[in-house]
Formats: structure tokens, sequence, C-alpha cells
């Protein structure tokens, strides 16, 4: 039937259809390739060895990633008890410097935890390997200076923190479900007799008769929490490099044993990254470099003693 439509044989029919798909296929492989005039350079600085440097207040320093392990308290030089948060780094590395396409821009790429190699995909085993890093249990990457470039495969202890400075911290919050309006935006709800019917908890009137539609960011019962959530400029109250963890002032979001993010807080108005006179470990701590320090070093809030009333 093919024969006598086309003037040749079906199989020579579907040889030539496979060759020409074969030849689109070429090309089109070759113009994706190809650089177009219009894509932007990408840079990532070079960095083989570790070396200490200087901090300046330009400079930005690498974050990490530790697991929070739970509450506690301690108490300040003062006699004061301060509630904590424990983060504790586990085997955090750097895995990779991303490329960018602005030069004073990198970004590094931090793992922590360890995986199975059984339980992780192709497509990260190859990227670990590439690099010579075990594989990682979560990855994520942080804005950096091109001063403050640290190889790949470096270890970033507890010691990259000093007692007394601020830190921002990100993770997800716990999730609470879907909740109502009392609970989710803390409405005051209905009276709760004479005359109530039914209306304890509920959220009330949605809006005006005109324009007769509920204005957009209107707020209502829906799911509460399972968001990324920052907290900004939390002080480090104690450094403990033998087990590795940072005591953090205050709560943290999300529940225990969760992935933490962890830098140098940015929003600066009237605070003090680090306190006076402290040295900053830059990039981060060298072991052998830098100075040798105690098992714990805890933060001096300094001040006026507050369980002593003031002469004025």
């Amino acid at each position: 039937m093919f024969s006598h439509l086309f003037g040749r044989r079906p199989g020579q029919l579907v040889f030539s259809s496979l060759r020409v798909w074969q030849k689109q296929f070429t090309t089109s492989t070759a113009v994706s390739k190809a650089k177009l005039p219009h894509e932007k350079k990408r840079y990532a600085p070079s960095a083989t060895e570790l070396k200490l440097g200087t901090y300046t207040p330009e400079s930005r320093r690498t974050g990490i990633i530790a697991r929070k392990k739970g509450m506690t308290g301690m108490w300040d030089e003062w006699g004061v008890r301060v509630p904590v948060t424990v983060l504790q780094l586990d085997s955090v590395k750097v895995v990779q410097i991303i490329k960018t396409s602005n030069p004073d821009h990198p970004r590094l790429q931090i793992g922590c935890g360890v995986r199975k190699e059984k339980n992780t995909t192709k497509s990260l085993l190859g990227h670990f390997k590439a690099h010579g890093i075990e594989p990682k249990s979560k990855l994520f990457e942080f804005p950096i200076t091109p001063d403050a470039v640290v190889p790949v495969g470096t270890e970033i202890t507890a010691a990259h923190f000093v007692p007394g400075q601020l830190v921002d911290v990100t993770a997800i919050s716990t999730g609470k479900g879907f909740q109502g309006v009392m609970k989710r935006w803390g409405f005051a709800g209905g009276r709760a007799s004479h005359g109530n019917s039914l209306a304890h908890r509920t959220p009330g009137s949605t809006g005006n008769i005109n324009p007769g539609r509920v204005y957009p960011g209107k707020k209502m019962p829906g799911r509460m929490g399972g968001k990324s959530v920052t907290v900004l400029r939390l002080p480090v109250m104690k450094v403990d490099t033998a087990l590795n963890c940072i005591w953090v002032k205050g709560s943290v979001p999300g529940p225990d044993e969760q992935f933490i993010k962890v830098r140098d807080s940015i929003k600066l108005v009237k605070h003090r990254l680090f306190p006076e006179g402290a040295t900053v470990p830059f990039p981060t701590f060298v072991s052998g470099q830098s100075p040798d320090l105690p098992r714990e070093t805890i933060a001096r809030v300094g001040g006026h003693d507050p369980l002593i009333p003031r002469a004025d």
C-alpha cells in the first residue's frame, strides 16, 4: 500500500524518516550547546589552601547547617537564667563553590550530616563523588564575599562562631494543620454567652457590601505553620568545641532534630555583630593557625548587675 503512494517500500520509508529525525535532533543539540551572545559568564573563585585572613566590616562569612537538639537554660555572670536552644554541627563541610554571574558575589554549598549511599539518588551521588565528599543529608547555599572563600572539603566546626555575637537562624516552622482565625491570627472571637449561638469562634464579617468581594490577603482560617521562618539577631551564649554545639539565646523555629541554617546577622542598625575586642575566625576556624580555645566559652553579658538596684 505504501509503495503505491510514495514509490518506495515501507522499510525504506521508515529509515528515511528516521534519518531526517536524527538530522533535526543533531542540529537542535548543536544549537543548544552553542553559547548565545547574550548569555552571561559565570565566575567561581578558586581556593586550594585554607589560610587565616583579616575580617573587615564589609566581609561576609559563610553560614552553617546545624541540628536542633532542644531547649534548656543557663545562667549568665549575674546569675540570671537565660533560655537557650542547643544547635549541634554534624559533620558540616564545604561541598562546592557555586559559579555566579557576578564575581563579587560567590556562593558556597554547605552539606551537613551523613547519608548512606543506598539512600542517595544517582544524580546526588555523582555530585558528591565529583567533589570528593561523602554523601550529605542536607545541602544549602550561602552567599559570601570573595575574601571569605573556603576550599572544598573543609569542615566547619562550632568554633566558627564567637560567644556574644549575633546570628540569624532560618528553619521550617512546626506545622499546625488547618486552624481557625483565633489560633492562626489571634482573633478575639465572639461572646461566650448572652445571645451568642454557634458563633463563639467565627471570624465575623469578611468585607463590605461594596465592592461585593473579599479583598486579597484577608485573614481567614487556613493551614498554619510549615513555612520558612527567620529569627533575627539571636545572641550566641556559649560555644562547646568538644560537643561541637552552640547555645543560642531564645527559641528557634521547628521541631527537634530539624536542620537549621545559621549565619552571621545582616540587619544591624544599632547592634554590634561581634563583641568589642573579639577575635573573629576568618574565613573560619583553622586548626593549627587559629588560637587554641577551651572546651566551653561563655559569652559575657556585661552592664550592671540587674539584681542590685541602681543608686539613681
